[in-house]
């Protein structure tokens, strides 16, 4: 009987204690709560999309040994928070051996079974598709080009539609009917899975505004994206369309030349996108000697995102 009479009054006084701290604790909690809340408002994503040039040595265009080289782009792409490459072909195991992003994607192989598009983030990737052009001419039709769809998680409620692409290159007609096609293929699907989402689309797009053949205008306009390097660099203007347009070598683009590879974004009615830079890397991605890693300049850009109620 005395043991019980003791452990009675232990619980009526651990009862008490608990009674006069549970305001406290509770008002612990609170901070963190809002800190969790601040993180969720607001944020920025720092992106990258870079043609890597994977194809098999000797038939590639650029000029470095692959296999190093592209081992050397793995590494130094490891800053951004998110990358979509193309051309990722033959040398993938190189590209993931030296990065330390937590989430990238499996290859879908070497040429010709491969399309050469992988995505490496910072954050979850939720779901990931691949989708083949259904229009190719010529060497494109080679191996099984075409573009992928992630779903990136950037907090625990907040979610964005990442595209990656690399559509059909040359510029003589045939090429150029079945990129039109390719961008006609892309919007189709962005309207039908992106429907009112947040989207980011980069890739090597193989296209100009330039040039009078392409269709990238009728792009933007069918899917409400905007370019990312039209609208924080050329504020909003336009490159107009050049009769006999020959498209500059792509080493030699600057921030003021217009690339292949691009970077489009979408806001959505409560995520909100605003472009803070934009540059065409013709520095970083080299070697000890100078010498650009691959036969295209990466392009980056930081994107200021708020989740708006």
């Amino acid at each position: 009987m005395t043991i019980l009479f003791i452990l009675a009054g232990v619980i009526v006084v651990l009862l008490f204690v608990f009674k006069n701290l549970k305001g406290k604790l509770i008002s612990v909690a609170i901070p963190h709560e809002e800190t969790t809340t601040e993180q969720f408002l607001q944020g920025k994503i720092s992106l990258l999309t870079y043609n890597i040039a994977g194809l098999p040595q000797g038939i590639s265009a650029a000029k470095l040994p692959r296999k190093l080289s592209i081992a050397e782009i793995g590494e130094k792409i490891e800053p951004y928070d998110i990358v979509n490459v193309q051309e990722d072909f033959n040398y993938n195991t190189a590209l993931y051996s030296k990065n330390a992003h937590p989430f990238r994607t499996d290859t879908k192989g070497k040429i010709p079974v491969g399309d050469g598009l992988n995505t490496l983030s910072k954050y979850p990737i939720l779901e990931y598709r691949r989708v083949p052009w259904r229009h190719c001419s010529g060497p494109d039709c080679w191996t099984v080009k075409g573009f992928s769809f992630a779903q990136i998680q950037l907090t625990q409620q907040v979610t964005i539609d990442v595209y990656n692409i690399h559509a059909n290159s040359s510029d003589v007609a045939r090429a150029a009917r079945a990129r039109r096609e390719n961008f006609r293929q892309l919007a189709a699907y962005i309207n039908e899975h992106s429907v009112d989402r947040p989207i980011i689309v980069m890739g090597d797009f193989n296209a100009h505004y330039a040039y009078k053949r392409d269709n990238l205008h009728e792009f933007l306009l069918t899917t409400g994206l905007s370019d990312g390097w039209v609208q924080f660099l050329r504020k909003g203007v336009f490159p107009e369309v050049i009769p006999k347009f020959i498209a500059q070598h792509m080493l030699s683009l600057t921030n003021e030349t217009e690339s292949l590879d691009k970077i489009f974004f979408r806001s959505s009615k409560h995520l909100k996108f605003q472009p803070l830079d934009y540059k065409v890397e013709s520095e970083y991605f080299t070697n000890s000697d100078g010498q650009a890693l691959s036969d295209h300049l990466a392009v980056s850009m930081l994107l200021g995102w708020t989740w708006e109620d």
